[in-house]
């Protein structure tokens, strides 16, 4: 049952649910888990849930029955049933930008009725959908070709934040499942060298760029994409080869038609749909023509999968919810400051980076929907690299550190590339570690090893390091859409209890405002008058010094 609506205009500490869980972890912080697996030999399935080909063994938490019904408590009394139905339902709630919020509305089926202001927003989607998949099919076919004639082989991919962390992230996950006889590369960064690299093997004739920036005015983005547009014409020399050669992800028909892409060849966004939202939007194109359609569309009914579950699961058997209120748990009864993601499976190696956006644009906010500062802890810092290699890197810190890092591994039953016994070892690792954190090993049982007393200290394991652990068959289009609707939907439900706005992102704004205000100034023939902060106006000074040494 909901919370009465006067429970929720209380500030998230005053709230009785949050004062339940402030006492219960009182209780819950001396017990170990070698207690709680003791007391409790079916601990390992009670706290399990299997959905949409995800199963999440949450039982290595420092929980009880008990915490997870009062973290229900708490995601009730502050509405988040009301919250994501509001969500699902295009209401407004990125109040700050007055924006519904409908990435779930990328992956509705046909059929499915979403509305925006009275708009069913769903064809519109299935629209853009199907010219993705013709255009992958005329670049697959050879239909399409550059301006001299021959086949599209390389797809370069120019945007920054979600418009290039999702599909970096995708491809490299689905690289399995890709076309080998095609290159797919990537540029973001400003820097130079990232258009270099990307770029010097390459030959402009067979080169496609898909140009992602929802308002085509995105500095690092344009820069970018005008320095591929030169090195097209360089070797193509006519005006006209833009056009073979461009493609535009935009909303901005003037500013796409100006740069001399056609707009034909413009694939639609929409304002509901965040960046760090959109990997299964047009900001895919990429993912479609690396994977085809038909693993795109299986990738969307993984997202759809999780976006049913989400939506109709009690919170007690609910993937996304569950996690969510897990990570507040740590987040602000235990003082963890950071999650770590740790997937076992070398093609998710780029999952961390990509989580790094979506839970820390999202929900790093200091003031409430309200305005008000908030005086508990937000989002924490995400982190992680794929296994093995971490584990000889910064597991120690893990292990015997004096952090708490909660730890989501990740792992799949089937791997994608059988070789010898390489699969059995890399999950005999994932499921040792989790064991390891667990259960720690205590003085007694490393002086029965016969250790020196001297050096039992150092080889003890207190243990009780929380870990939640993803296990799935295998790394599929379908599993990965599932795995990335979980997280969202995760990062949502700790927005909800934060009382924040997950779908916006001010902080970005500052930054940019103040290059702009700093370029004329690196770039002045005559020496600028400065009027920066002491260190900001030394560093410029230094700069330009050096940089007039060069000319």
């Amino acid at each position: 049952m909901s919370a009465p609506l006067a429970a929720r205009t209380l500030p998230l500490a005053e709230l009785p649910a949050w004062q339940a869980l402030l006492a219960h972890c009182q209780e819950v912080r001396p017990l170990h888990l070698r207690q709680l697996f003791a007391d409790d030999p079916q601990r390992g399935k009670r706290f399990a849930i299997d959905a949409c080909g995800l199963y999440l063994d949450y039982s290595k938490n420092r929980i009880t029955a008990e915490t997870v019904q009062l973290l229900i408590q708490l995601a009730e009394a502050c509405g988040l049933r009301e919250r994501l139905e509001a969500m699902f339902s295009g209401q407004k709630i990125n109040v700050t930008e007055r924006r519904a919020v409908l990435h779930t509305a990328l992956r509705a089926p046909i059929g499915e009725q979403i509305l925006v202001d009275g708009i069913d927003v769903v064809p519109e989607v299935q629209e853009v959908l199907g010219k993705m998949a013709d255009f992958t099919d005329k670049i697959h076919s050879g239909a399409w070709r550059g301006h001299s004639g021959l086949p599209i082989c390389n797809v370069i991919n120019i945007g920054i934040g979600g418009s290039d962390l999702g599909p970096v992230m995708a491809y490299e996950a689905l690289r399995h499942y890709s076309r080998r006889d095609m290159i797919f590369r990537f540029i973001s960064n400003v820097d130079g060298s990232d258009f270099v690299e990307a770029t010097r093997d390459l030959n402009p004739e067979e080169t496609l760029f898909i140009i992602c920036s929802k308002t085509f005015r995105t500095l690092e983005t344009l820069t970018n994409a005008h320095t591929a547009r030169e090195w097209v014409l360089r070797k193509l020399g006519d005006e006209q080869a833009v056009a073979r050669h461009f493609v535009a992800v935009s909303t901005n028909t003037e500013g796409v038609a100006e740069f001399g892409i056609d707009t034909n060849q413009m694939f639609g966004m929409w304002d509901w749909d965040g960046g760090r939202y959109s990997m299964d939007s047009a900001i895919g194109l990429s993912t479609m023509l690396a994977i085809g359609a038909e693993n795109f569309q299986a990738m969307l009914s993984g997202f759809h999968d999780m976006d049913h579950h989400f939506r109709t699961a009690p919170f007690g058997e609910n993937l996304p919810a569950l996690m969510g209120l897990l990570a507040v748990w740590y987040n602000n009864f235990f003082e963890a400051q950071t999650v770590a993601v740790l997937p076992y499976e070398q093609y998710l190696k780029r999952f961390p980076a990509y989580l790094q956006q979506l839970t820390m644009e999202s929900n790093g906010k200091h003031v409430t929907l309200g305005g008000t500062k908030v005086d508990y802890q937000t989002g924490p810092i995400y982190w992680g690299e794929p296994g093995t290699n971490g584990q000889h890197s910064f597991y120690q810190l893990i292990h015997q550190g004096t952090k708490l890092v909660p730890c989501d591994f990740l792992g799949f039953c089937h791997a994608l590339n059988p070789l010898g016994r390489h699969h059995d070892l890399l999950m005999a690792n994932l499921f040792a570690q989790t064991e390891a954190l667990a259960f720690g090993k205590t003085e007694e049982e490393v002086r029965a090893e016969g250790t020196p007393d001297w050096l039992v200290p150092h080889r003890t394991f207190e243990g009780n390091r929380p870990t939640n652990t993803l296990l799935a068959e295998r790394l599929t289009p379908k599993t990965l859409g599932s795995l990335v609707a979980l997280y969202e939907h995760s990062v949502f439900t700790q927005g909800v209890i934060w009382k924040i706005d997950s779908f916006d992102q001010w902080g970005v704004e500052l930054g940019k405002a103040l290059a702009e205000k700093t370029m004329p100034e690196l770039e002045a023939s005559e020496t600028p008058h400065l009027q920066h902060d002491s260190s900001t106006n030394a560093l410029i000074e230094r700069y330009r010094r050096f940089r007039r040494r060069e000319q």
